[in-house]
């Protein structure tokens, strides 16, 4: 099958390279445009004045964080069953995305609710179980940087991905099980939007963006990470950019 053809680090490094640089230009171009309405376009809130601006933001990467969790449990759970190596490459390069949209989301939920509550941080449930999420892609990375055979520290990581993913609907129903401070969603598949269609336009460009950046910076990622788990293997000595590098060392 054509999709397991790409499960082979050789050819998923050529897919990559030809796929990650239309993304990052496709998110760049959307992150401006959702950016000039967020900011330009849409009008202030009636109760939260110029500061729910912010939400352009901390919503997209906050949905980004969740769903990248997801996204490294599925690549973890495939790695475990089917021992595929690129399972654990994928893995790894998404965890440092992830745990930066962890933080943006913590960050920039700390600059909204100075204004809306009177504090940076409050003990809420949402932000809570936020924060055990990103100390989850921390401990993720520490993880398996730690653990120098690659297989081991591919299944040690596997295995904190699969548990951790169990965090992911605490955060999303967080406000649904507990009284908490944080708002509910705006945006819900079964109810009909809670802001006026050009806000919501704005919110759905940055969410995309943020989709497309992520996957470009996966791709961008795992490219290297192959390089350097395949190092030795053939393929990769016959590179074009390998071999320029060679030649520039002086190695060749």
């Amino acid at each position: 099958m054509k999709l397991f053809h790409y499960a082979a680090p050789q050819n998923f490094y050529a897919l990559a390279g030809r796929l990650w640089p239309v993304l990052a230009l496709l998110a760049t171009l959307l992150a401006a445009a959702g950016l000039w309405v967020g900011f330009m376009v849409a009008p202030s809130d009636a109760q939260q004045g110029q500061a729910y601006r912010i939400i352009y933001i901390h919503v997209p990467v906050s949905w980004m964080a969740m769903l990248i969790y997801l996204a490294m449990a599925f690549w973890s759970v495939l790695g475990l069953v089917f021992q595929t190596r690129l399972s654990g490459l994928m893995t790894r390069a998404l965890a440092p995305t992830g745990a930066l949209l962890a933080f943006l989301s913590l960050w920039t939920g700390a600059l909204w609710g100075k204004p809306m509550w009177g504090t940076y941080w409050v003990w809420d449930a949402r932000l809570t179980s936020m924060l055990i999420l990103l100390f989850l892609y921390l401990g993720y990375i520490a993880l398996t940087s730690a653990i120098e055979e690659p297989r081991r520290a591919d299944k040690a990581g596997a295995l904190v991905a699969v548990v951790g993913a169990v965090n992911v609907p605490i955060i999303y129903f967080s406000v649904q099980w507990w009284n908490t401070l944080h708002q509910g969603a705006s945006v819900s598949f079964t109810q009909s939007p809670r802001m006026a269609s050009v806000m919501l336009t704005g919110m759905l460009l940055m969410s995309l963006a943020m989709w497309l950046y992520a996957a470009a910076m996966a791709l961008w990622r795992v490219r290297s990470l192959i390089l350097v788990r395949e190092s030795h293997a053939a393929w990769v000595q016959q590179l074009p950019e390998v071999q320029a590098y060679r030649w520039a060392r002086g190695w060749a």
